[in-house]
């Protein structure tokens, strides 16, 4: 994990950057990492980041972004 994402850059978000992620729906963990979604960035948590990215989780993450 780089240390852009762990330290410092945390202490000075709310909450040291945990929340819920809007995926998977799991609490208190980092929500820091950005994941393109057609058109919009949204923050989720690690696991959800490299699920994305491998191409799972499609319908979970265009139903967080709203058809324009």
């Amino acid at each position: 994990m780089g240390k852009t994402h762990r330290g410092k850059g945390l202490k000075e978000q709310v909450r040291q950057g945990r929340s819920v992620c809007p995926v998977c729906k799991r609490s208190a963990v980092k929500v820091v990492f950005e994941a393109q979604v057609k058109d919009k960035t949204i923050k989720v948590c690690k696991t959800c980041k490299a699920a994305i990215s491998h191409g799972k989780m499609q319908k979970e993450v265009e139903a967080l972004v709203p058809a324009s």
